[in-house]
């Protein structure tokens, strides 16, 4: 997903924040207010994204159930869509404020949050945390500390209408890059829109460089960046080169520069609408396709990102990642109460409602897509694991990967350009 949060060090330059000044905001609500009141009702703030379909029905049944059964506690819920949540989020922070329960995908937008003394850490309160999957725990720790929940868990690969690959004479999925194009040729060729893209949100196209910098420097390259600094090396620029070569095939529908994802006539909606034949996207993307046009039912399909000939990443090493809450430094413990029942006690409905998937130890057995059972089968094969790189990276980096990326995609950026800007940014933040 993309990140709008600053730098850190005009993250912290921002918040102004001391420890005199968490200290006094410890037993207070996001505004400043107490969350407990005198007839001893607590009250605590949730900011999510669940504004579409299944989240948008089913968070606010889970927090009516859970609100049912404690009589004594407020849920404020704010749902908000992705870039306007981290929009608001931005603003809230840098006023070294944060609601009592927040949306995050960890990485570190959420580690410069922790640095800033912003958010609880929870290590020594999950005692129940050994019943969740460590690959779902992984993003939100940090020092061997725990600092967030998760309630979902993915990757990002191609989904892909069967119909119409058949109706190009497209017989497989392809395993390879170099396949890959050649089926987008074969597609153009049948008057059929290869691929739908969300050219205006930016974080759908950084997807592409991601995963070729992983196919093509390797996992270990990506991750040695985030400590040298340094995104010029060839592996890096060969990822501009192949996605250069996506765009110069004019692979996405019309106006995609200016799609939104999961806005009408956008990308979810041309994807379900069946007028592409691809969109790479995360494992929520069906549940996004069926809300904003409709659901493409047993003519969908799903197939990890290709590999690069050559390339010394490998077809097992999946990028991704999951939703999750993290609490502000001084919640009520009635709020990590609200998530435990909401992972915990909701797993089954989460899973039955075909949004998200397991991080529940053992609940990969109650999936019933078919597509999802692939993608959590391939979570459980994978032999490495790539967090979405504007989450992994710091804020300013982050962004500076989506902005360059859609740059290069809207050809005003070279494959050079693209790892000088990021380099950039990573040595100034």
């Amino acid at each position: 997903m993309a990140s709008t949060l600053p730098s850190r060090r005009s993250f912290l330059a921002l918040t102004g924040l001391t420890a005199l000044s968490v200290s006094l905001t410890a037993a207070c609500g996001s505004d400043g207010s107490d969350t407990r009141a005198a007839d001893g009702k607590v009250s605590f703030a949730w900011w999510n994204i669940a504004t579409t379909e299944p989240g948008k029905s089913l968070f606010p049944q889970i927090s009516s159930a859970f609100t049912s059964a404690h009589p004594n506690i407020v849920i404020n819920t704010t749902s908000l869509e992705n870039e306007a949540f981290k929009s608001k989020l931005t603003a809230t922070t840098s006023s070294g404020k944060l609601p009592e329960v927040f949306q995050t995908w960890g990485g570190g937008v959420l580690r410069q949050q922790v640095d800033a003394g912003l958010v609880e850490d929870l290590t020594d309160l999950l005692d129940w945390s050994s019943e969740l999957t460590p690959v779902s725990l992984q993003a939100y720790q940090f020092d061997g500390r725990t600092y967030g929940v998760p309630y979902d868990i993915g990757m990002v690969g191609f989904w892909y209408n069967k119909k119409l690959f058949a109706k190009a004479g497209i017989t497989t999925p392809p395993a390879t890059w170099a396949e890959l194009l050649d089926d987008v040729r074969k597609l153009k060729a049948a008057g059929i829109t290869p691929i739908a893209l969300a050219g205006k949100e930016k974080w759908p196209g950084h997807y592409y460089w991601a995963y070729l910098a992983m196919r093509v420097a390797g996992l270990s390259a990506l991750q040695q960046a985030a400590t040298t600094k340094d995104f010029t090396g060839e592996g890096f620029v060969q990822a501009g080169v192949h996605l250069k070569e996506l765009v110069d095939l004019q692979p996405f529908q019309p106006a995609f520069l200016g799609a939104g994802y999961a806005t009408p006539g956008g990308q979810a909606a041309t994807m379900g609408n069946g007028k592409a034949a691809m969109e790479l996207m995360g494992q929520w993307g069906p549940s996004v396709q069926k809300d904003a046009g409709a659901d493409l039912g047993a003519d969908l399909g799903f197939f990890p990102f290709p590999t690069v000939d050559g390339g010394a990443g490998r077809a097992t090493e999946v990028f991704g990642g999951g939703g999750g809450f993290a609490l502000r430094k001084g919640a009520p413990k009635e709020a990590l109460d609200f998530l435990k029942f909401f992972v915990l006690e909701n797993e089954s409905k989460l899973l039955a409602s075909n949004g998200y998937l397991p991080v529940v130890k053992g609940a990969e057995s109650q999936l019933t897509d078919a597509n999802k059972k692939v993608v959590a089968q391939s979570l459980v094969q994978a032999t490495g694991f790539q967090l979405f790189l504007d989450q992994a990276y710091p804020p300013a980096v982050g962004q500076e990967v989506n902005d360059s990326v859609a740059d290069l995609i809207a050809g005003k950026k070279t494959p050079e350009q693209v790892t000088a800007s990021i380099t950039e940014a990573a040595k100034s933040a």
